[in-house]
């Protein structure tokens, strides 16, 4: 018994050591000095805080490596409209959505000039050939400069480079001045319009193409995904224990698995060799957001083999960027995060402890909202509808062809109507938000009207903004889209952020910060003079010594 004892400490050391390795060379090397050559600002779409701690301890490569810097486990998208774009524009542009005007993926405009009233967040509406579902893809919705936009401004040598699997994660993280920004787009990786594919990206899209046609089978079950193999009934089918085969030709498997975010990564080395960064003495920017979390986490969930399997790919694949940078001997911080986080599907949930998660019903449609008030108010426009909105979750707009004054009545009446309703948690209008103080203090201890403020923009926000309880989900479940994110709820809006540069003195701090908090801390690390009161957020400290990298105190 001794013996097996014994053997089973031996082989639990062996395994801690070689999880320790990941990070040794990080810690053995002198850390570097002056500005970094490259900024690479990573995000993983829908990468919660609650999954980093959840999974933190099984990490080998990758995020191994980040936890070996300084580790913020508490941050936050600190607004309401937790989705992809608004999230996204935050981390680079150390403004919230109230400042950058990217106030949801999508928004309602009833005054524009064409027959579908959606506007895409990064659309360039002025191009008559764009549409909400087909637009032209540009960053004129976005009302700040990114990082990359002020380096460039600063000095026209420095490189901004984006990637992704979505078009918007490249533009909001990107922003006004990209030197190259590639995004998936069905078929292989593409740009804006007009731009032809560089070698690199051409290089890339060939080998995603050998896959593709060819096919793989379904991806290894990580022994410490084991836990997680369980079905849960989705309708007519069943999610939860899923391995990602890639039937011959199947874009669609590609694009939601793992596969996309190794494309992804293998195309960011590319484009560090053809546009050379990191190569001279002017800092450049790449900008890398890895979108397969989100897609696996719309499709099944975060607590099936699927997610599992994906955040153990994901952990490798991002071991495999450093260690191509570290190949070219490129001094480079490293700082990731995520535009924001989700929970699980609602069925999986009511299986585990939480009874209270639920799905909306049919009342809480835009169109039975819509009757509802004509009927209390004997209000309805000659033609269109009368509300305007992707879902009772966030913001409705009222159309614009009514009198002000009946307008104000449909505003009035919505709001009794929603506030009266068990699952809606609050109900804002555009005035009251518009008479709210910017939020200031702690994220975590913001009122939900502080977190509606966050995201409101007096021109793009919607008559009203709708809350719904903690746990109910906005969407029926779909096969393909299981569950979705936007609430203003903390498995939404909390996020890991962590830093990581060789030599740095490591630390893990607890108390939480804001991803408004990344540009300016990054500008402070690299020289860059920014104007005071440019930014919502502060500098991080990331010494973790008597150093300050905020420089001195005043």
């Amino acid at each position: 018994m001794r013996r097996v004892i014994v053997s089973l400490f031996a082989a639990a050391a062996a395994t801690l050591a070689a999880c320790n390795a990941v990070g040794a060379e990080s810690r053995n090397e002198a850390a570097a000095s002056g500005p970094p050559r490259l900024i690479v600002a990573i995000s993983v779409d829908q990468f919660s805080a609650d999954l980093f701690a959840q999974y933190r301890r099984h990490f080998t490569g990758g995020l191994a490596r980040m936890q070996d810097g300084a580790v913020f486990p508490s941050g936050f998208q600190s607004h309401a409209a937790t989705e992809t774009c608004p999230g996204h524009a935050t981390i680079l542009t150390g403004a919230r959505p109230s400042r950058t005007g990217i106030i949801g993926n999508h928004w309602f405009d009833p005054g524009i000039a064409r027959a579908q009233k959606r506007v895409y967040c990064s659309e360039d509406v002025t191009n008559p050939a764009s549409g909400p579902f087909s637009p032209a893809v540009s960053a004129r919705f976005l009302r700040v400069p990114t990082l990359g936009d002020r380096l460039k401004a600063a000095d026209s040598a420095s490189r901004n480079v984006a990637v992704s699997g979505k078009d918007r994660s490249v533009v909001m993280m990107g922003g006004h001045a990209i030197d190259a920004g590639y995004w998936w787009r069905g078929k292989g990786f593409g740009s804006f319009a007009g731009i032809t594919n560089s070698p690199a990206v051409e290089a890339e899209n060939a080998a995603a193409a050998a896959l593709i046609t060819k096919g793989a089978p379904a991806m290894a079950l990580p022994a410490w995904c084991k836990p997680r193999d369980r079905g849960v009934a989705l309708g007519q089918s069943t999610i939860g224990q899923g391995r990602f085969p890639l039937a011959p030709k199947n874009m669609q498997q590609f694009s939601v698995s793992p596969r996309l975010d190794a494309a992804t990564a293998a195309l960011a080395v590319r484009l560090v060799d053809e546009q050379q960064l990191g190569r001279d003495a002017v800092t450049d920017v790449l900008s890398v957001s890895f979108s397969a979390t989100d897609l696996i986490g719309h499709g099944y969930g975060s607590q099936g083999t699927e997610m599992c399997i994906q955040l153990a790919a994901l952990d490798a694949t991002l071991g495999k960027l450093f260690a191509e940078l570290d190949k070219r001997k490129i001094d480079y911080v490293a700082v990731l995060t995520a535009d924001h986080g989700a929970p699980d599907v609602t069925e999986r949930l009511d299986q585990q402890g939480y009874p209270q998660a639920i799905r909306i019903g049919p009342d809480l449609s835009v169109e039975s909202l819509a009757l509802a008030v004509s009927e209390k108010t004997g209000i309805a426009p000659a033609s269109g509808p009368l509300l305007y909105a992707e879902g009772v979750a966030g913001d409705i707009y009222v159309t614009d062809s009514l009198p002000s004054q009946d307008k104000a009545r449909v505003i009035a009446a919505l709001a009794a109507h929603l506030k009266a309703h068990p699952l809606v948690a609050a109900v804002f209008t555009a005035q009251e938000l518009a008479d709210t103080p910017l939020p200031a203090g702690s994220p975590q201890d913001w009122s939900l009207r502080d977190r509606s403020r966050a995201s409101f923009d007096a021109e793009r926000s919607g008559d009203l903004v709708v809350l719904l309880d903690r746990g109910v989900m906005p969407m029926a479940a779909r096969p393909g889209l299981a569950a979705t994110h936007g609430s203003a709820w903390d498995y939404d809006r909390r996020v890991p952020i962590l830093f990581w540069r060789r030599g740095m003195a490591g630390f893990e701090q607890p108390a939480p910060i804001e991803t408004v908090d990344i540009a300016p801390t990054l500008a402070a690390l690299i020289g860059l003079k920014v104007d005071e009161n440019a930014f919502d957020g502060r500098c991080l400290d990331l010494d973790g010594g008597k150093t300050n990298t905020c420089g001195p105190a005043e």
